[in-house]
């Protein structure tokens, strides 16, 4: 039974590990001559006038996200659509629980004013 902690531990050590190791050898062999021209700010071709830095208010970020939960909310439904004959019923009952938990989301952002573009 150690056997099987120990190859856990293996893979534990390596998949810490593999991120690092990636990193460093992209590191030792990524081109090293900078250019003015190249630490420069590119905007679509165009160089900026004015402040660059500009404030985002959250609500887009809420926007985006709210639209990120219905996204994968459709990824999770369609194999459920296409397998619905041979689920049953109590497919259809955890169906329609993950769409009602998302529709109350979706109430609660909207009462909270995060579906507003303004």
């Amino acid at each position: 039974m150690q056997d099987n902690y120990g190859f856990l531990g293996l893979y534990l050590l390596i998949a810490i590990a593999f991120p690092f190791v990636a990193l460093g050898v992209a590191y030792l062999l990524r081109p090293k001559r900078p250019d003015p021209v190249k630490s420069s700010t590119y905007e679509c071709g165009l160089e900026t006038v004015g402040e660059t830095w500009v404030q985002f208010k959250a609500q887009y970020y809420l926007y985006a996200l709210v639209f990120v939960v219905f996204d994968v909310e459709t990824v999770f439904l369609y194999p459920w659509a296409v397998a619905y004959n041979r689920l049953g019923l109590f497919a259809l009952v955890e169906a329609l629980i993950f769409v009602g938990i998302l529709v109350a989301g979706l109430a609660y952002a909207w009462r909270k004013g995060a579906l507003r573009w303004m």
